[in-house]
C-alpha cells in the first residue's frame, strides 16, 4: 500500500508542474490528492471548459496525462483489493497457525497424562498381584504332590494292565488296597483345598434382572453337581411364595417348574436352601423354620434365643434383615445380635437337623453397621456398607475366636445390596443388588498341612 501511495504522488506532481505551464489565466485549477477512510488514493482535476482548450496542444497532453492516472487508479485499486484480499488470508492462517499450536500442546498435556494414568494403572495391577505371589508359591508346592499322584497313578495303571494280560501275576488285595489308600489321600487332599482365607472377589456377573429392590435367589451348596436348581423369593416380608427353576438357564428365561406356598411368611433376604430344605426367619419372630421341598411340610421349627428381630437390629439397610442364616465348608450358621452383647454380632452354629445352637461366638462389632455378612470356611466376613465403595472389611475367625480388621474391595454395580450369601459348591458369592440377580467369585488363600503338621 506504502508503494502505491507513492507512485500516486509521482503522477500528482508531474500534473501540478504541467498546471503551472498552461496557467491560470486558462482556467485550470490546483491539483490535489488524498486518501479516503479506507486508505485508499482520491485524484482531483478542476479543468477548463473544453471550448478553451479543446485544440490545445497542452490540453491534449493533459487529456493524455489524466487518462494514465485514471488508468493507473483503476490499478492501483486492483492491487489494493488483491493485497486486502492476501491480507485476509495470511490473518487467517495465523489463526489457524494460533489453533495448531493450542492443539500441539493439548496433544503434548494429553500424552503426559496418558501416560501417567498408564503408569498408575500397572502400579495398581501390580499391587493386585502382590497378594496371589504366596499363593502361587503354595501352588508350585501342590504342584509337586500332584505329580506324585499322577505318577503313582500311571504305575498303578501300568500294573493293572498286566494283570489284565497276566491274570494272577500279582496280589490283587494288595493293589486294591494301594488304590484305596491313594484315593483316601487324593480327597484328603482336596479336602484340604476346599478351605482357604478370603483374597479378592471379581466380578460381579449378571445372571438377571427382575423382582423388587429387596429379594433374595440361591442354589444347594450339598445339591449333586447334575442338579443346578434355583429358587427365588421376592421382597423381604408378607410374602410365602417360592419359585423353583429346574436349572440356571430356565432362571435366566423366566420358565419355572414349581412354586411352593410356605406355611408362614418370611421375613428379611437371608434365607438359605441347604440339603434340599429352605431355612429362613418366621416373620415377626426370632424363629427359625425348616421347610422341606420334597415333602412340602415344615421339619423343624426352633426359637433362637435372645436373638433381636423385626428391625430391631438389621443390617444397615433394614429390611427385618436381623437374623441371618447362613451355610459354608464347616456346616451352618446363623447371624445376629442380643441386648445381651450390646447389639454387636453374634454367630452360632447351629445342628441342619435340629435347629439347636451348638456353640456361639460374641464379636464386638455392631450389628446396625454391618452392611451384609457371610461365611466362609469357618471365618465370618463382613462388609461396611450396602450401598456404593462397599467392602469386606472384618473378619471373625471362628477357629481362633479373634478378629481382624482387612480391606478387600468389590463392584457394587447396582448400589442397593440386600442379600449376600456364599455357595461352597460354586466357590462363589450370591447377591440381590437393586432388583439384579449377580454372582461374585472368590479367591482363598489355601494353606495345605502334611500329615507331620496334624
Amino acid at each position: 500500500m506504502y508503494v502505491l501511495s507513492a507512485l500516486m504522488n509521482h503522477f500528482v506532481l508531474s500534473l501540478k508542474k504541467l498546471l503551472k505551464t498552461i496557467g491560470p489565466k486558462e482556467g485550470w485549477q490546483v491539483y490535489s490528492s488524498a486518501q479516503d477512510a479506507d486508505g485508499r488514493c482520491i485524484c482531483t482535476v478542476v479543468a477548463p471548459e473544453q471550448s478553451l482548450c479543446s485544440r490545445d496542444a497542452k490540453s491534449r497532453q493533459l487529456h493524455q496525462l489524466l487518462e494514465k492516472v485514471q488508468n493507473m487508479s483503476q490499478s492501483i485499486e486492483v492491487l489494493n483489493l488483491r493485497t486486502q484480499r492476501d491480507f485476509q488470508y495470511v490473518m487467517k492462517m495465523e489463526n489457524q497457525m494460533k489453533g495448531l499450536r493450542t492443539k500441539f500442546r493439548q496433544i503434548e498435556d494429553d500424552r503426559k497424562s496418558i501416560m501417567a494414568r498408564n503408569f498408575q494403572e500397572l502400579k495398581d495391577k501390580m499391587d493386585e498381584l502382590k497378594p496371589l505371589i504366596p499363593v502361587l508359591e503354595q501352588y508350585k508346592m501342590d504342584a509337586v504332590l500332584i505329580s506324585q499322584f499322577k505318577e503313582e497313578i500311571r504305575n498303578l495303571s501300568v500294573v493293572l494292565t498286566g494283570i489284565q494280560e497276566e491274570l494272577g501275576a500279582y496280589d490283587y488285595d494288595e493293589l486294591y488296597r494301594r488304590v484305596l489308600r491313594l484315593d483316601s489321600r487324593l480327597r484328603s487332599c482336596m479336602g484340604k483345598l476346599t478351605c482357604g482365607k478370603l483374597m479378592k472377589i471379581t466380578g460381579p456377573v449378571t445372571i438377571k434382572t427382575s423382582g423388587t429392590r429387596f429379594g433374595a435367589w440361591m442354589t444347594d451348596p450339598l445339591a449333586s453337581t447334575r442338579n443346578n436348581r434355583v429358587w427365588y423369593m421376592d421382597g423381604y416380608s408378607n410374602n410365602k411364595f417360592v419359585r423353583e427353576y429346574k436349572t440356571l438357564e430356565d432362571f435366566v428365561s423366566g420358565v419355572v417348574s414349581r412354586t411352593y406356598s410356605l406355611p408362614f411368611k418370611w421375613e428379611g433376604t437371608n434365607h438359605i436352601v441347604y440339603n434340599g430344605s429352605l431355612y429362613y426367619n418366621k416373620y415377626q419372630s426370632n424363629i427359625i423354620v425348616k421347610y422341606s421341598f420334597e415333602t412340602g411340610s415344615v421339619l423343624a421349627q426352633r426359637a433362637l434365643e435372645f436373638a433381636g428381630f423385626h428391625n430391631m437390629y438389621p443390617y444397615t439397610w433394614g429390611g427385618y434383615s436381623d437374623i441371618d442364616v447362613m451355610a459354608d465348608e464347616l456346616g451352618m450358621w446363623v447371624v445376629y445380635a442380643t441386648n445381651q452383647n450390646a447389639g454387636n454380632v453374634v454367630i452360632s452354629q447351629i445342628d441342619p437337623d435340629t435347629l439347636q445352637v451348638r456353640q456361639t461366638w460374641n464379636t464386638e462389632y455392631s450389628k446396625r453397621n454391618a452392611g451384609e455378612s457371610f461365611m466362609i470356611c469357618g471365618t465370618l466376613y463382613i462388609t461396611n456398607s450396602h450401598l456404593s465403595g462397599a467392602k469386606v472389611y472384618y473378619a471373625y475367625s471362628t477357629k481362633t475366636s479373634a478378629y481382624e480388621y482387612i480391606d478387600i474391595p468389590f463392584h457394587n454395580q447396582y448400589f442397593h445390596i440386600s442379600m449376600l450369601d456364599y455357595n461352597a459348591r460354586e466357590r462363589a458369592l450370591y447377591v440381590w443388588n437393586n432388583g439384579h440377580q449377580v454372582i461374585f467369585n472368590v479367591t482363598l488363600f489355601h494353606v495345605i498341612k502334611s500329615d507331620d503338621d496334624s
